[in-house]
């Protein structure tokens, strides 16, 4: 154990706390689309489009359903889908970029709000790619509660719906204020 001198005060960024988890964090998204792209990719090739696979009866499917629109299908039946398309990917990109932009600047250690951003960056990639590349959006994961039911979503609407609670569950939980410790406290004898 190291004894830090007086002249060189602890802080969270010094010694074993100073490397950046910035890479883990990115390592995350990179994980979220993978994820996303791989789901996506095996429900085009196995399920045919507007079928289903039902995995617990009357709660659970994996169908493959394409979503030209902004999540859980708003905005798709739009009378002008191009304007829609071309809205979503410039707010999606300025979104993906503000929190990376953000997650370079307080990626040094993992918290619920820097791994809950990891997460959004992930989401918001995958769905982006979709929409630039294909026009759409592939959904496939359908829930039914009781009566109710949930407008087909993917592994990126999750990562982005996580994230989101995270960031709200760490704005609801008190701070802890780090402490310095004295500039010169007497040894103990």
């Amino acid at each position: 154990m190291t004894e830090t001198s007086p002249s060189t005060p602890h802080t969270p960024y010094t010694g074993m706390h100073s490397r950046s988890r910035l890479p883990w964090l990115l390592l995350i998204s990179v994980v979220v689309l993978a994820l996303d792209r791989w789901t996506k990719i095996w429900v085009a090739a196995h399920i045919e489009l507007g079928h289903a696979i039902t995995v617990i009866p009357h709660v659970f499917r994996i169908s493959h359903v394409l979503n030209d629109g902004a999540a859980f299908s708003l905005f798709s039946e739009s009378a002008s889908p191009e304007h829609v398309r071309y809205g979503l990917i410039a707010f999606s990109t300025l979104a993906a970029l503000a929190v990376l932009i953000v997650l370079i600047r307080i990626g040094r250690r993992f918290t619920l709000t820097t791994i809950a951003l990891a997460l959004v960056l992930g989401g918001a990639i995958g769905n982006d790619y979709d929409r630039i590349r294909f026009a759409y959006v592939v959904d496939f994961l359908e829930v039914h509660i009781i009566h109710y039911h949930w407008p087909d979503f993917n592994v990126a609407d999750s990562a982005i719906v996580i994230g989101a609670c995270l960031l709200l569950l760490d704005s609801l939980l008190p701070k802890k204020h780090e402490q310095r410790p004295a500039e010169s406290t007497p040894a103990a004898e």
